[in-house]
């Protein structure tokens, strides 16, 4: 069975961003895909200083919950990132998270995984939050999913969420969409069709 792990970024367990994430784990759950909610918590998260040992160690030099999710990585198939909408961004704490995971963990371990962003915003700032928390997911070779409308809820409460009805039926639609992305790929596996075949990566900059 499929596994989906649900990025929690908002310093209040079960507010906002919880509301929309549960809504989209009850939906992959009736889909048929296992799902488990990271909460970040409310302790501060040590940002990434690019002291580069990572690429020497294979792990982060802060050992907290970045190593922990890196370690785990292998059982999902699928990930998804929520956080609410500051001053029109995402949390630092989420940023500061995924900056070090992705940057110290193996990328063929984010490689072909289902993943997608959502955020939740009282009004504005929720579409460049969206587009922030997806540069993650289009540089790493992961599939991005997509929904009805981008992947963002409206309130001020989690009471305020749960009468977005267009929100929450978007996270559904989210839901489902990732759920038969994780069937299909996996149908695939069982036909034989392997995942492509990445060229070794070139590095280049702009003055050479």
């Amino acid at each position: 069975m499929s596994r989906v792990l649900l990025i929690n970024g908002s310093p209040n367990e079960r507010g906002c961003t919880y509301t929309a994430l549960r809504e989209i784990a009850d939906t992959l759950d009736t889909n048929g895909v296992e799902t488990e909610i990271l909460w970040l918590g409310r302790s501060p998260m040590q940002d990434c200083i690019a002291c580069f040992r990572c690429q020497e160690t294979g792990k982060c030099v802060f050992d907290d919950l970045v190593n922990e999710t890196a370690a785990r990585l292998d059982e999902f198939d699928g990930m998804i990132f929520g956080s609410p909408v500051y001053y029109g961004g995402p949390t630092g704490r989420l940023t500061s998270f995924l900056d070090r995971l992705f940057f110290s963990a193996d990328g063929s371990k984010f490689a072909g995984k289902a993943a997608a962003a959502v955020v939740s915003c009282r009004r504005g700032g929720a579409t460049a939050s969206f587009e922030r928390l997806n540069q993650f997911i289009l540089m790493t070779n992961m599939y991005a999913v997509g929904s009805q409308y981008w992947n963002q809820v409206h309130g001020h409460t989690p009471d305020d969420v749960r009468k977005d009805l267009e929100g929450l039926q978007t996270m559904r639609t989210l839901g489902r969409n990732m759920a038969y992305l994780l069937k299909a790929r996996a149908a695939a596996a069982e036909a034989g069709i392997s995942r492509p075949v990445h060229e070794q990566k070139v590095f280049t900059h702009f003055i050479r």
